[in-house]
């Protein structure tokens, strides 16, 4: 067959293979049971509007909550890893690519000295039993995608790829949760501290008033011991205190990318607890279908399953291959030479088509597709469990959040009346009106009060953070960044050449909704 007509047989297959219907379900977005709107939507600090889901952590107005958000997405090595996936699952994509195209390309030469048995029953009277042979040649191996096995891989891999780029989204969407958490519980804890620090200079005022009556002779030793039990008890707060402080900013700095320090510089004077808006936009319980990350990847790997199961029956079917084969031959035998090899007429080769066919598989192969079909199942139900639970999180971080209010709004009217309560009663024992009993027990319930009241609004702003980490917000603030830092691209340039697969537009796929060519150019 002539070269031109070669080419043309080539190019006919390539595309007859290329229009071949593929075997195995095609992916449909799997339905989930959503509820209509949340259980709490009738709240007056809550509307349906427009999530502000972007840059959550503007809402507190605080900088250095902004700063400390910055900062992590950053340098946050957790979130760093997820990127580094993301390369990976192009570079998976890229293999999967390269599968449509002839799978064996291989240049082999070789030179060797050969010796034949002079017993062998091939050996023929007069034969060289002895001499040189060398070879050249190219051979390449094409199996046509007649059943779509492999445009099923690049299926399975666009969907992994995704999958690995809505992983990094909810990473991103976690970090920022954890940074605002934890700096909620920084600025909470610090609080506390403050109150507890401020009820000991109360207590030891208290004391001195009972050291004195006793000294005085007015009241018994009993009101000093009392007194020094109280305080004892109070200071005996503060070390725990300082404690769970610091291994909050321990965990803070591990989100900052950064060893364990005082964060001075980042954290600032400050020990307000950030305040929430009077009013939050939650949006509607389907919106989580599009926001959620985690939502999105169960459903990019469930797609990823599904072209799975086309992989695997292919197997069932005969698979069409063309080999091919053409190099050079030459010996030394009789009067010809190894140098003779570069000559036209040593040319050797070899073309033709070919199958194979699994035919008795013993429930082999069947099974097979029964395993991936299983997978698929599971992963379809693991999308569904995804989205009751993101449903889930969102009403116990609503609920959390507006009752928190709600009891913060008692326990300030309860600390107030505390505070009073204290200073009637120190005010009524200096005068010898009442005993240090009373004194005491206003003391330990102020303590008690205020305590309650900081934490609680700690976990207001704590339980606003957990709604918008539930509702998926957060991961929109990457979008025009690249998902790996250019420190980490250039070490990874030097190891391995990554040719255009580390440039950013060849890290974010195309929306779900965009149909994707199966037949594509390699990535070399």
């Amino acid at each position: 067959m002539r070269s031109g007509g070669f080419s043309r047989l080539l190019l006919v297959v390539f595309f007859l293979a290329a229009g071949c219907a593929k075997v195995g379900p095609d992916f449909q977005k799997p339905e989930a049971a959503v509820a209509p709107r949340w259980l709490e939507a009738e709240d007056k600090r809550l509307r349906t509007g427009p999530e502000e889901g972007k840059n959550w952590w503007q809402v507190f107005n605080d900088s250095t909550l902004n700063r400390l958000i910055d900062t992590a997405y950053r340098q946050n090595l957790t979130l760093q890893i997820a990127g580094v996936r993301v390369l990976g699952a192009r570079a998976q994509l890229g293999a999967a690519i390269g599968q449509v195209y002839p799978q064996t390309q291989q240049a082999r030469g070789s030179v060797e000295n050969i010796r034949l048995s002079e017993r062998a029953p091939t050996a023929a009277p007069g034969s060289p039993t002895n001499y040189w042979q060398s070879a050249l040649a190219l051979t390449a191996s094409w199996e046509i995608d007649f059943w779509g096995k492999f445009r099923r891989g690049v299926e399975s891999a666009d969907a992994g790829w995704a999958a690995a780029v809505a992983d990094y989204d909810n990473a991103l969407v976690a970090l920022t949760a954890d940074v605002g958490s934890s700096y909620v519980l920084i600025r909470t804890l610090e609080n506390r501290l403050n109150i507890a620090r401020q009820n000991v200079a109360i207590q030891q005022e208290s004391l001195q008033i009972a050291t004195a009556r006793f000294e005085g002779g007015t009241t018994s030793q009993r009101d000093v011991e009392q007194a020094k039990t109280v305080l004892a008890s109070t200071q005996a707060t503060i070390p725990t205190l300082e404690s769970q402080l610091r291994q909050t900013k321990n965990a803070l700095c591990v989100l900052l990318g950064v060893p364990p320090q005082h964060l001075s510089d980042l954290l600032g004077s400050s020990i307000n607890i950030p305040a929430p808006p009077p009013q939050v936009a939650v949006g509607i319980p389907a919106d989580l279908l599009r926001r959620r990350p985690d939502i999105q990847s169960a459903e990019f790997r469930a797609a990823a399953q599904c072209a799975q199961i086309g992989v695997a029956k292919a197997e069932l079917y005969p698979a069409f291959s063309l080999s091919g084969a053409f190099g050079f031959q030459a010996s030394n035998v009789g009067d010809f030479a190894l140098g003779d090899m570069f000559q036209w007429r040593s040319r050797t080769g070899s073309f033709g088509p070919s199958f194979r066919w699994n035919i008795l598989n013993y429930g082999q192969i069947t099974n097979l597709v029964r395993v991936q079909d299983a997978r698929f199942q599971e992963l379809l139900i693991t999308y569904q469990n995804a989205v009751l639970r993101a449903q889930q999180e969102v009403e116990d971080a609503l609920i959390g959040f507006l009752k928190s209010q709600e009891r913060a709004h008692f326990l300030a009217l309860s600390t107030a009346a505390a505070q009073r309560s204290v200073d009637l009663a120190i005010l009524q024992y200096r005068e010898g009106i009442t005993d240090f009993t009373t004194v005491l027990t206003a003391e330990r319930e102020l303590l008690t009060q205020q305590d309650d009241l900081a934490s609680t609004l700690g976990d207001i702003s704590r339980n606003l953070v957990a709604v918008y980490r539930a509702l998926g917000g957060g991961w929109q603030m990457r979008e025009g960044d690249d998902f790996v830092p250019d420190a980490v691209k250039q070490a990874m340039a030097a190891r391995t050449n990554w040719g255009k697969l580390l440039t950013p537009a060849a890290h974010t796929p195309p929306p779900a909704e965009q149909p994707k060519t199966l037949i594509r150019p390699p990535d070399w």
